[in-house]
């Protein structure tokens, strides 16, 4: 194994690499940026947290001996009641999660459309621009919804973009170079936004309740059975989280705007 001590390594870059099982004593981070990071089963201490932000999935977060976990959850749900109806229990809590799906993302897309074209293919800090974003809600319901739900073996459209992590898959389409319309994305967000619609209004007790049918053949989720009620809370959390993240970047966008 690898060892770096008294070592100046300012400015590295670690591209998939993997650090399970590292140790890390007196080493400076300040200033470093994680993104898509598994922070799993990670023991910290003697730490200085000044000036963080964090953002992802946090649970069983102990910090001082407190689990902040519930703190943040509580929260957010308060500052946002509609966060806590993308946590349905049953089919009429599912459509109403995506009635709210629906008339959020009808506000966001209003916001991008005010702002110049070419905004609206712009990264801010690295992450996705906006047009890549709806691309990659797009793929993200081609997968948990048209393929392990609806049983369509290869869903994906041209411009679905999965995410950066995932292992390339000659049938999954990933163009980064592409540069669509937002009109041309809507109008494959609509489309698919359409058939989840179709889905949470059909729902019955026992839908919910079942096992997906196992979809032979390469691509993602891998052809395995999942719960119905999984791969709709999946969609849902793409589709809360997404919308976060693009408006705290079309917030950036509409500041660069001439």
């Amino acid at each position: 194994m690898t060892e770096f001590r008294d070592a100046d390594l300012q400015g590295s870059v670690l591209d998939r690499v993997d650090l399970g099982g590292a140790r890390l004593r007196d080493v400076s981070l300040a200033g470093a940026r994680f993104h898509s990071v598994d922070l799993n089963g990670v023991v910290m201490r003697g730490v200085e947290l000044v000036d963080v932000s964090i953002d992802g999935e946090i649970e069983n977060l102990t910090i001082n001996g407190v689990d902040v976990g519930p703190l943040i959850e509580a929260e957010l749900d308060r500052r946002d009641p509609d966060r806590a109806k993308m946590r349905p229990t049953d089919p009429a809590g599912f459509r109403e999660a995506w009635d709210v799906v629906e008339r959020l993302w009808e506000e966001t897309l209003a916001r991008a459309r005010a702002l110049p074209p070419e905004l609206l293919h712009e990264q801010v800090e690295g992450e996705w621009s906006f047009v890549e974003t709806l691309r990659h809600l797009a793929f993200a319901t081609d997968a948990w919804i048209r393929r392990a739900v609806l049983g369509d073996p290869s869903p994906w459209d041209p411009l679905d973009l999965p995410w950066d992590g995932m292992p390339d898959c000659a049938e999954v389409p990933r163009d980064r170079a592409v540069r669509p319309s937002l009109d041309t994305v809507t109008l494959l967000r609509r489309g698919r936004m359409g058939t989840v619609r179709e889905l949470v209004d059909g729902l019955t007790e026992a839908s919910l309740a079942a096992d997906t049918e196992p979809v032979e053949g390469p691509g993602w989720p891998q052809p395995r059975s999942y719960p119905v009620r999984q791969c709709l809370r999946i969609v849902l959390n793409e589709e809360w989280c997404h919308r976060l993240y693009a408006e705290r970047d079309l917030a950036v966008l509409e500041a660069r705007r001439p």
